[in-house]
């Protein structure tokens, strides 16, 4: 059960106290003042006042057939046959105003907080697992790939005997297939700056929060384009080109690509 708190406890006690003080100077006042002040008693409580004298045999010998009480407004008698009894008072509190406690709760207790569900995982062991499976995934890859593919290193480079077709690495050579078709400039400057400053600009152009891929086609059609433009650059540049960076069907000529 809820205890009730202290200052709630002393407002009642004081309100009992000025209850009981003013019920007590009011019997007093009507006891002694008589009629004057007997319009301060309510009428019931004296009726049951003189038919409790009367039962008890301290009342007058009339007392027993009917009692009394002036003091309704206008002069009005309020009776009480012999034997009867009276109603019981109605309740009333301080002042005469009804009170009723039901319960008192503690500030606070009543509020409804819910946490809203959060879409969010922790690091460990939901990222972290993932991570390392990959690594081992990739150390495993490599580990086979180089156990199979010979990649010895080339000779130091003589600047008298230069190799032909000259190659970049192949993340490079979709750079270098630009170069073949526009200016240095353009190739190596405004187009890749463009690019990249495009990838950057997407997250503020495409502000969908959901990480669903259905939810998201503007972000992955312009990655997938980038990707795709780039890759088949890299692609033209390791099997198409031959000799003097000449055009070549790699099923004719050969592949002029090493790894």
């Amino acid at each position: 059960m809820t205890e009730i708190p202290e200052h709630l406890r002393k407002r009642a006690e004081e309100a009992r106290a000025k209850a009981a003080a003013k019920s007590s100077d009011g019997g007093n006042e009507g006891a002694e003042g008589g009629g004057d002040d007997g319009g301060k008693i309510p009428a019931h409580l004296l009726a049951r006042s003189q038919a409790a004298r009367a039962a008890s045999g301290g009342g007058d010998a009339g007392a027993g057939d009917a009692a009394t009480a002036q003091g309704e407004p206008g002069g009005a008698v309020a009776t009480v046959p012999s034997g009867a009894t009276a109603p019981p008072p109605a309740p009333t509190g301080p002042e005469g105003h009804t009170q009723r406690l039901l319960t008192v709760v503690k500030a606070g207790s009543i509020q409804d907080v819910k946490a809203k569900p959060v879409d969010k995982v922790h690091t460990w062991p939901h990222l972290l697992v993932g991570e390392f499976v990959a690594a081992l995934a990739v150390t495993a890859f490599l580990l086979v790939f180089s156990a199979f593919v010979n990649a010895p290193l080339l000779s130091l480079a003589n600047f008298n005997l230069t190799p032909n077709p000259s190659k970049a690495p192949w993340y490079f050579l979709g750079l270098q297939e630009l170069l073949t078709m526009f200016h240095p400039m353009v190739a190596g400057v405004t187009i890749p700056g463009m690019g990249i400053f495009v990838l950057m600009f997407a997250p503020y152009m495409d502000r969908n929060p959901s990480p669903r891929p259905e939810d998201r086609k503007f972000a992955i059609s312009l990655f997938t384009l980038f990707l795709m433009f780039w890759a088949i650059l890299v692609i033209i540049g390791s099997f198409f080109r031959g000799p003097g960076f000449n055009f070549t069907f790699p099923w004719v000529d050969g592949v002029f690509f090493d790894l």
